[in-house]
This record gives structure tokens, C-alpha cells and sequence, in this order.
């Protein structure tokens, strides 16, 4: 016995200092290959780039890592509980590694053969989490205890914390757990309740495999453990403990939390401020202010929404989505369809559980059951049959519904369900100042998800008349004027190669004979805008019109480029218009107006050029390089005029006309005189436009199939189009006062013969006033369109039409 206890003696001091030594031996081994933990004062975490309206609502999130990073500080002291109680209970109190957390694991694993509440702590995660990787070897363990002692040495408890707390994954792309709290509950940490608190502690342990989305079962275990911890550790009491452990889980999966729904002005943002900087933008936590007006974002919103269904319930309903059969014995292969079946402009999936004499009982996508009224769009929904023809509306619901029918409803303003349906026609909607180009709103079609195409910006297709203000004002810039007469006749054109004749008509078919330009302008006569297009040269057009921004092919351009048969997009269009609403400058559209880094610091600021009258009176205004001064206090150089005052003031004069007695008429609702615009819509008709402003707002709007499949007989863009931007100009204008436009210099009224054109007589009851540039005021014994006679002669013309 006592050789035994000699043995021990010598051998248990020998084996310490074996054990002693083994670790320094580790420890001068690995010292040298461990990084240095100073790093970590200065993280740069994966945090997305987010996108704002200029009044700072958020509009989009682009990064793969999901990260809402928040200091300690603003932590809520409930989930610190938890999260200790989960995770590391000693954490305040160890130096970094935690022996009694390494014995606990054990002694779990041996009884339970699961993990309990882990033998790393807080300190030995972010290790790991920050420099190591995920092998299981005892090289990379002592690795991690080393650092967690180097960490504890170089950062206080808090810090250590919210390290541990922005950093780590807990599924379904969420880092860190406020990211978790907004992608589970789709709110702040600090707005959950214990439960929910306790359910987010869980997820460290299997965030892919074990989070309340993907295993709800074994996530409400973890949670009701955690549970329990805090009710032993004290953090909680009996009372609280038992409310939190009877709640249900309540998790649901939510997506990007936005203020504001506009996907595609997100979308634009991002791919600038990528092309910018690179894709580290995705991570460096890039906070991008866009020019997007969230008041005028909400209202293209809204016009767009409204205007595609006005127009798909004028051609019919085309019936159920789909047919399901018979549910069986329960509902859940049902809910499962409904849960897989997107909302699409607000417009839910909801499925017929049964026919009445008048109504339809349907199931909606959280299990519940309504009645879907015979009044509210059901006794309405006559079939569409083609582009021009409905079908008899039904006489009861079961002349057009059966069980298992897939529909879409809307909600009325009071809660009651709406039958509708997913439009096929799109539609796009852009604004912009006139003054800048900044870009205010955009709608780039009828849903993002179904379709990340942009018509607003991509889709290139024909404008048809709304084209035609832009050959007037090549015309009054050559010499034509508003009063210069034109003969509103029918023409036909042939070319011998081709063997093919083209017979171009009004739209009415009625012909108008010898009318003035104003006039033709304003009541969109296609044959007048032939005829001035041959006068004026399709060359001498060409060039001219290119000055707005549009790129033309004149090699290629015939006489039908007087009917807009060039292809231009919304945004194009808009930026052309621009120049009438501003008096005859050209602005370049923009979107981007200043880029963050994570710290507010300035990475990019805007700076274009916008329209400066006052320059005008400085020639070299315009040509001089801006002082660092300028540049920092954000002086921008002052846009191209393109335009002469006198032109630009005419134009806009006659698209005024257009709202007040052509085919914009529609915009009179609006009761305002200081609005203009153009209808514009193509052969089928397969496009309809109408672009307009006034002298601060100006704002194109397209209706049209992605397949040039046409619209239908009557929809023309004062039809289509119009009404979308009226619905946009109400909210745009709303509280505004009306803006006069001024006379510019050199622009003189004159009275005038309607018939003729020339100063009318002394004391003639149907004279009426014309604007002219001084100088140019048509005389009694000349012609008012005596600088564009006898150009081309109908031989030429047919030499340039095709």
C-alpha cells in the first residue's frame, strides 16, 4: 500500500508537469500561426446594400447575407438571458474558455447523447466564427481556446457580444439575429415576445436544419429547453415560463422588409451603383439614395394597378386559373397550391370549396373560409373571347365556377371579397423633373416577381403620334409656322421594286382638306405629318429630331417616320418631352442621387446638369470648368439649350391645345391650364401611349402586350394610356398651384385667318390668334408656309419613302 501510494505521489506531479509542458509545447507551436485578434475592433461584417427614396424610405436589399447589425446596447436584456441561457450562462464571468461549459457538454453528450447548452462559450464561437473554420481535430480546438483567451484580453464582454450577435448564421440567409427576428417575424428583436425570444436563441445549434421554417417540431424542443434554462438560472419566473412554453410557433418566413414597393427603381439603382463600384457593393453595406418621390412612387403604383384592370375588365374574363379536382379528405394539398401561388398586384389565390345559387364559397391561403359574393365580380365576368369580343355574362355562379377552381380576388375598402384575375396586358409608367432629369417614379410593368423586364427603360416599340410633336418643332425651326397650311388629303404612295403601294390614312378616315399645322397637330392627322415630313426633308427631320436624344438610323428612315415608326422607350420618350416642359433644354434622366458607405460617409454624389435661364445671359456660362469650390457646395453645370425659346414656347402652346380640344381631352378632369401632352397609339393599335407634363413634372405612360399582340379596336392611347396618367397627374399636382408659362422674348400674338393662315382682316369675326416669332409673321401678299413650298415633289417623295 504504501509502494502504491509512493507511485502515485511521484507519478500524478509527473504526469501534471507532462501535461504542462505538452501545452506550452502546443502553445509555442500554434502561437505563432494564430491570427492577430486586433482585427476584430475594426469588423467590416457582409452587411447588403440597401436602397432608399430620396425622403429615405426603404425600396430594396441586394446582398446574399441578411444583416441588420445592431450594438449592444440596443440588445433587449430578455434575449441576452436567453441567448446566455442557450449558450454560454457564464459568459460574464469566465475569462474566455469556460471549464465547467466543457464538463456540462460532457456530461450531456454521456446522458443524452445530444448536446445541451455546449461546452464553447460566447468567446470560443466567435473564434471560430471570425478565424477558423468548421474541422472537428483537436488542433483547431486549442487553436480556438487560445484565441479566446487573446480575445477576452483585447475586448471588453459587450464587445465580445456583439461580435458573437451580427455575426452568426441562423438560417434561410440571415446573420445575426436581428436580421433572424425581421426574416422569422418580420420585426425588430426588440419587438418580440419571450417565446419568439427563446425560438431565435435555439438557432445557433442547426440554423439550417432546425429552424422553426424548416423543422418546426424540433425547434419548438429547443425553444421550450431554453425555456426551461432560464426559469433554473432565474432569468424568469413560474408565471412567464408557462405563458412562453404554451405559445404556439409563430414563425413564418418573411421577405425584405420594405417602406415602399418599388422593385424596379430598386433594380435600377442596383445595377448602377454595381457598374460603379463593383460587386463588393453587395457586402459593404452601401447605402444607396435614389431620386424616387415616395408619394409619386405610391401614385404610379396605383395608376398602373388601376389602369391595366380597367383595362382587362373591358375585354372579358378568361376564367379560373386552374382546375384542382376534388380536395379528398382534407384541405391541406389545397392550402399547399395556395401557399406556392404567388400574390401578383395584390391579387391572392383563393380556391371554390362550393358552388351556391349566389355566391362562391372559397378557401383563402391561412385556412380560413369566405363567401365571395354573386355582386362582386362574379355576375360581371363576362368571357373574354378575343381582343374585340366578349361572351354572355353568366346567369349563375354555376354557369362559370366549379369546385377546385383556382381564382384571384381583391379586398373592397370594406374588407368584402372582389373576384379579378392576373392581367396579361403590361404596362409601364415613368416620371421625371424637368428641370434635372431626376427620375421620380417608375413603374416597369404589372408585377416584378412574374417579370424583372423593365418596359419603362428595355422595351423599345413604336410611339406612334405621340412622336409627331418632335417633327413639328424640326418644321418650326425651318421656317413653317403654326398657322403654315397644309392640305389633310388622301395619298398614295407606290414603289416599283417592292410592287407594293402604301395608302397612309387619318385614323377617322376623314379628310380635312388645307389646315393649319396647329390645328393637324392637335387633332393628330397623320396625312398633314406626311405631307410636312416631305416639305421639310426626311434628312433635314432626322437630324434635327436627333437633338432630343433619340437614336435614328437615317439611312433607313422613310416617310413613315412621320407617324413615330422609329422605336423609342417610355424613358426616352419622357426625357424628350422634357425639353417642351422646360422650355426647350435637354436634361438626361438620372436615378442615383448619392451613394453611403456603412460610417454615412460620401461615396458618390449626383451632379446633372439642369436647365439655368439665367445662363443664357452668360455665354461662357456653360463652357467654363467649376471650382472645387462649386463642386463641394454642389453646383451643377447648366443644361444644353436644343431648343429656341420661341420654338419650345410654340410647341408647348399646341400640346396645350391638344388637352383642351384634341385628343388629350380626357385630362380636362384634372381642371388645370397648365398641362400638355400627346396621345400617341400604332397600327393593330398594339401600343398606346400619352406622355405630358407640366412645366415641372413631366410623365410618359404605355400600355401594350409583350408580344405585340394587339390591344383591341377602340384602345387607343387616349383610351389605354391616358387614364393612367391622369390617376398619376391628380396625385403629382395635387395642392400645386397652376404655373403660367411666360411669353419669351421675341414671340409675338398675332391675329389670323383660320382658313388661310395670314394676318386676318381689319375687323374679321373668325379671326383668331397665332403665335409667331417676331420677324416671321406671314404677310397679306406672301403665304404663311412659304419657306417649306415646292420642296419635294410627289416624285421624290416616293424615291424617300422607301
Amino acid at each position: 500500500m504504501n509502494t502504491v501510494r509512493f507511485l502515485l505521489f511521484r507519478l500524478i506531479p509527473a504526469a501534471l508537469l507532462a501535461s504542462l509542458l505538452l501545452c506550452v509545447g502546443v502553445y509555442l507551436y500554434l502561437s505563432p500561426q494564430l491570427p492577430s485578434v486586433e482585427v476584430l475592433r475594426d469588423v467590416k461584417l457582409q452587411i447588403p446594400m440597401r436602397v432608399y427614396t430620396r425622403d429615405g424610405q426603404l425600396i430594396g436589399q441586394f446582398g446574399e447575407q441578411k444583416r441588420n447589425p445592431l450594438p449592444f446596447a440596443e440588445v433587449p436584456p430578455q434575449f441576452v438571458q436567453a441567448l446566455l441561457a442557450a449558450e454560454d450562462d457564464g459568459f460574464f464571468a469566465h475569462p474566455g474558455v469556460s471549464m465547467r461549459g466543457l464538463l456540462r457538454a460532457v456530461k450531456d453528450l454521456v446522458l443524452t447523447g445530444e448536446k445541451g447548452s455546449g461546452g464553447s462559450t460566447l468567446t470560443m464561437q466567435v473564434a471560430r466564427n471570425y478565424f477558423l473554420t468548421q474541422e472537428r481535430s483537436f488542433t483547431r480546438k486549442f487553436k480556438e481556446i487560445l484565441l479566446s483567451l487573446q480575445i477576452e484580453r483585447s475586448l471588453n464582454k459587450e464587445q465580445i457580444f456583439e461580435l458573437y450577435f451580427n455575426r452568426i448564421f441562423l438560417g434561410h440567409r440571415a446573420y445575426g439575429f436581428e436580421a433572424a427576428a425581421q426574416v422569422y417575424y418580420g420585426k425588430p428583436i426588440g419587438e418580440l415576445n419571450l417565446a419568439q425570444m427563446a425560438m431565435l436563441a435555439g438557432l445557433p445549434k442547426a440554423p439550417s436544419n432546425s429552424n422553426p421554417i424548416s423543422n418546426p417540431e424540433r425547434a419548438l424542443q429547443r425553444r421550450d429547453w431554453i425555456l426551461g434554462r432560464m426559469l433554473e438560472l432565474e432569468y424568469i419566473d413560474a408565471a412567464a415560463w408557462e405563458l412562453a412554453a404554451g405559445a404556439p410557433v409563430s414563425a413564418e418566413l418573411h421577405g425584405d422588409k420594405l417602406d415602399l414597393d418599388a422593385p424596379y427603381a430598386a433594380e435600377m439603382a442596383r445595377h448602377e451603383v454595381i457598374q460603379r463600384f463593383g460587386l463588393e457593393a453587395y457586402s459593404d453595406g452601401f447605402q444607396v439614395f435614389t431620386s424616387i418621390d415616395s408619394l409619386l412612387q405610391q401614385a404610379a403604383n396605383t395608376a398602373v394597378r388601376d389602369g391595366i384592370g380597367a383595362y382587362d375588365q373591358r375585354h372579358g374574363y378568361r376564367g379560373p386559373e386552374r382546375q384542382l379536382g376534388a380536395p379528398g379528405e382534407t384541405t391541406e394539398a389545397w392550402l399547399s397550391v395556395l401557399g406556392q401561388t404567388a400574390t401578383v398586384g395584390g391579387r391572392f389565390p383563393a380556391i371554390v370549396t362550393a358552388v351556391a345559387e349566389d355566391h362562391l364559397q372559397v378557401l383563402l391561403g391561412d385556412g380560413s373560409e369566405a363567401q365571395l359574393p354573386w355582386d362582386n365580380g362574379l355576375r360581371q365576368a363576362r368571357p373574354y373571347l378575343s381582343e374585340n369580343r366578349r361572351g354572355r355574362a353568366p346567369r349563375t355562379p354555376a354557369e362559370g365556377w366549379a369546385e377546385g377552381d383556382l381564382i384571384r380576388l381583391t379586398r373592397d375598402a370594406d374588407d368584402s371579397l372582389r373576384l379579378t384575375q392576373v392581367p396579361d396586358v403590361q404596362a409601364a409608367l415613368i416620371s421625371l423633373d424637368a428641370h434635372s432629369g431626376a427620375t421620380l417614379s417608375v413603374v416597369g410593368g404589372t408585377d416584378f416577381e412574374i417579370s424583372k423586364f423593365n418596359r419603362a427603360i428595355q422595351a423599345a416599340r413604336q410611339p406612334g403620334s405621340s412622336f409627331k410633336p418632335f417633327l413639328y418643332s424640326a418644321a418650326l425651326a425651318n421656317g413653317f409656322s403654326a398657322a403654315s397650311i397644309i392640305d389633310d388629303a388622301p395619298v398614295v404612295y407606290e414603289d416599283a421594286t417592292l410592287e407594293d403601294v402604301w395608302r397612309p390614312r387619318n385614323d377617322d378616315g376623314k379628310f380635312h382638306g388645307p389646315v393649319r399645322l396647329r390645328w393637324a397637330l392637335t387633332k393628330s392627322r397623320n396625312l398633314v405629318s406626311i405631307r410636312l415630313l416631305q416639305q421639310l426633308g426626311i434628312g433635314t427631320a432626322v437630324d434635327y429630331v436627333a437633338r432630343f436624344g433619340f437614336e435614328i438610323d437615317r439611312a433607313s428612315a422613310d416617310l413613315s417616320f412621320a407617324l413615330g415608326t422609329q422605336v423609342v422607350t417610355p424613358r426616352q420618350l419622357a426625357t424628350a418631352y422634357a425639353s417642351f416642359a422646360n422650355g426647350g433644354f435637354r436634361v438626361e434622366p438620372w436615378l442615383v442621387q448619392r451613394v453611403e458607405d456603412i460610417d454615412g460617409a460620401e461615396l458618390f454624389r449626383a451632379r446633372p446638369a439642369v436647365v439655368c435661364p439665367d445662363c443664357e445671359s452668360h455665354p461662357r456660362e456653360q463652357d467654363r470648368e467649376l471650382s472645387m469650390e462649386e463642386i463641394l457646395a454642389g453646383a451643377r453645370p447648366p443644361a444644353e439649350r436644343i431648343l429656341d425659346a420661341a420654338t419650345a414656347f410654340i410647341v408647348d402652346s399646341i400640346l396645350r391645345d391638344v388637352i383642351r380640344l384634341g385628343t388629350g381631352r380626357r385630362a380636362l378632369v384634372l381642371q388645370r391650364s397648365d398641362i400638355a401632352g400627346k396621345t400617341g397609339t400604332t397600327n393593330g393599335p398594339t401600343d398606346a401611349w400619352f406622355s405630358g407634363y407640366n412645366p415641372d413634372l413631366v410623365t410618359t405612360a404605355w400600355v401594350g402586350f409583350d408580344k405585340n399582340s394587339p390591344l383591341g379596336n377602340n384602345e387607343f392611347g387616349g383610351v389605354a394610356a391616358l387614364p393612367i396618367w391622369i390617376d398619376f397627374m391628380r396625385v403629382a399636382l395635387a395642392g400645386k398651384p397652376e404655373r403660367a408659362r411666360q411669353i419669351p422674348l421675341g414671340v409675338v400674338n398675332v391675329r389670323i385667318d383660320p382658313k388661310t393662315g395670314l394676318p386676318a382682316r381689319s375687323g374679321q369675326a373668325d379671326a383668331i390668334f397665332e403665335y409667331f416669332p417676331a420677324g416671321q409673321v406671314p404677310t397679306r401678299n406672301g403665304t404663311a408656309d412659304a419657306a417649306g413650298e415646292g420642296r419635294h415633289a410627289d416624285a421624290d417623295l416616293r424615291k424617300e419613302l422607301f
